[in-house]
């Protein structure tokens, strides 16, 4: 191997100027939500270790750096061999960021980082063609159809989304020139740069396979097997430790560790970091970043005396948990009859969700009661989120993450009837309620949680009226003939201009909850500006939502009209469609959404 150059360089430093290659044979970009919301919780967690409102944005030169590992590079093409995934995220951060920024100057300067143009064509400093087309997009703010293209590419889509979702909340406003200076001169890499491209996998390899660089599971492996004295336990809680992170493995990237995580956070953590300037990390914070440490460290206190107790923290324990964390896993990705209300949350986003799972479990309970209280807590975190929903309250891990661990230490080790008393009163003493559905409307913010919304409605009245149905459907984006948000009314002002002064009114009651449905991507698009009196017709043949809008609804449909009338639901067809009847079609979904969300539904796991 020739001689290997690595030195510090800003993301400034790496994207000025150059123009990097990913070889067809490397991975493909495939970072999930969770690694982006991990991204952004350190990256603006340590900004605001530094920053306050009263500082001059000079003052950002004196902030800490933060570290983000190193990147292997060859010499000759500029390819990188490791480090795509943080380059190609921290790309769509610096995206969105100049969305976001006001003065022309701040946003060139960023834009400078991310692509150049020359004689008209756009090209990318992270240079991969299949991308071009995603990433243009994101620049000019149109919608990108990611059916048919590469992983890497539906996956750069998605994770700007999300990113977008994520970092609403993060920062304030009047901080993100501060946080844009800070991540471009003081977020630091070690550049390694080998001469030839055999020598940059040579380094690859040596960097992640060698084994000295234990990763933390190890280590904690290591740790606890030591402390069992009796050979022969040793052995067989080894074995376990084995067969137990092959099939964690199994699941996903890093699915072990996370796995770890979640379960010590949620039996064991008991201070998290505030959010404030100079907050020191707490137990939640430690065991995301070197739960092996952790654990040695809080062996007393966690219950680890002797060898008995390690023996147990393996063998029965830590078992549990993970297979536990995998059935969670199994729920979160696939409907599974018991479990639906796992799956929606998981639908959402909801990352949070194995974290308050888990904390209700106690390590002796049976399968019985794990999965009563997997079922309640589930149904709970679906009614708390869907309130939130309707009051436009963000469900953000940053957002979310203090008030959800505070909930785990609540719930810990909790009977199934304990824990419906306990999440009943915080339903009890949320600011709000489902009665917001009333002002319920589509916007920028609402566009992620809405088909969700209109979706379980749908799918609720189907399933009490007898029909055949299936919500995974309704809300799978990666099948062919996805289903899209229908308005009833058409996006033609001058239709309505009787009715309305401005256009903005007429948008505003337009986007309205009552105004909403979901229909199959094809039969959406065929209806394009139809008047409403040709749409009624083609709605009869689809779901039932949709359908309840032609009078033939209501012949011959005795399972659906003994629905309607035993839960005195305001249900009518319309002739035409006018300002007071989406007002009473919003006051319709606000009925169904109270049979779905409802606080009683948790009492019925406990027979």
């Amino acid at each position: 191997m020739k001689k290997i150059l690595g030195a510090p360089k800003s993301i400034r430093e790496l994207f000025t100027g150059v123009k990097y290659s990913i070889h067809y044979y490397q991975r493909e970009y495939q970072w999930k939500r969770k690694q982006i919301e991990e991204l952004i919780e350190d990256l603006t967690g340590e900004f605001l270790d530094y920053y306050n409102e009263t500082h001059e944005r000079q003052e950002v030169e004196k902030y800490g750096h933060y570290f983000m590992g190193s990147v292997v590079l060859t010499e000759d093409e500029n390819a990188i061999i490791d480090g795509q995934q943080r380059l190609t995220s921290l790309s769509l951060l610096l995206l969105f960021i100049t969305k976001q920024l006001n003065d022309e100057d701040d946003k060139a300067e960023v834009l400078n980082l991310i692509y150049s143009k020359k004689y008209g064509k756009t090209t990318f400093n992270i240079n991969v063609e299949e991308r071009n087309k995603c990433l243009e997009s994101i620049i000019d703010s149109i919608e990108f159809e990611t059916e048919g293209h590469p992983e890497s590419v539906q996956n750069i889509w998605k994770r700007y989304g999300d990113i977008s979702n994520l970092m609403i909340d993060a920062l304030p406003e009047e901080a993100l020139p501060f946080f844009k200076d800070w991540l471009i001169d003081n977020v630091q890499f070690i550049k390694i740069v080998a001469q030839t491209e055999q020598d940059a996998h040579k380094i690859f390899v040596s960097m992640n396979d060698r084994g000295l660089s234990l990763t933390a599971a190890e280590m904690l492996k290591g740790y606890l097997l030591s402390e069992i004295a009796e050979n022969d336990e040793r052995e067989k809680a080894n074995d376990f430790w084995k067969t137990t992170m092959l099939d964690l493995k199994s699941l996903g990237k890093e699915q072990e560790s996370d796995c770890i995580k979640t379960w010590l956070r949620a039996q064991y953590a008991e201070t998290i970091r505030e959010r404030k300037k100079n907050a020191l990390p707490g137990d939640f914070d430690v065991i995301g970043t070197s739960f092996h440490k952790w654990v040695r460290e809080k062996s007393s206190s966690i219950g680890l005396h002797k060898s008995k107790d390690y023996n147990d923290f393996v063998q029965k324990e830590f078992i549990l948990f993970a297979n536990t964390y995998s059935r969670i896993l199994d729920y979160s990705n696939n409907l599974r009859d018991g479990f639906e209300y796992i799956f929606y949350n998981a639908n959402r986003n909801f990352t949070l969700q194995s974290l308050i799972l888990l904390a209700s479990l106690e390590k002796n309970d049976t399968k019985e009661i794990i999965d009563k209280k997997l079922k309640i807590v589930s149904c709970f975190l679906d009614y708390y989120m869907s309130i939130r929903i309707f009051n436009y309250k963000t469900l953000d891990y940053s957002a979310m993450t203090y008030t959800m661990f505070m909930l785990a230490k609540k719930i810990r080790n909790k009977s199934p009837y304990e824990l419906v008393e306990i999440l009943t009163n915080e339903i009890s003493e949320m600011e709000f309620s489902l009665d917001a559905i009333s002002d319920f409307s589509l916007n920028g913010w609402t566009k992620r949680y809405m088909l969700h919304q209109l979706a379980r409605i749908t799918h609720f009245i189907e399933v009490e009226s007898g029909r055949d149905t299936r919500f995974d459907v309704y809300v799978d984006r990666n099948i062919k003939n996805s289903y899209d948000i229908e308005h009833i009314w058409v996006d033609h002002f001058e239709r309505y201009m009787d009715d309305f002064d401005t256009e903005t009114e007429f948008d505003r009651t337009r986007n309205m909850f009552g105004d909403l449905l979901i229909l199959p991507k094809d039969i959406n698009r065929s209806l394009n500006d139809d008047v409403y009196c040709k749409k009624v017709e083609k709605y009869y043949g689809q779901n039932l939502l949709a359908a309840s809008l032609n009078d033939k609804c209501y012949r011959n449909n005795p399972n659906f009209l003994r629905f309607v009338n035993n839960n005195n639901l305001n249900f009518k067809p319309a002739i035409d469609y006018n300002k007071e009847t989406i007002k009473e079609r919003q006051g319709l979904y606000e009925q169904i959404a109270k049979l779905i969300w409802n606080v009683k539904n948790m009492e019925m796991y406990l027979n």
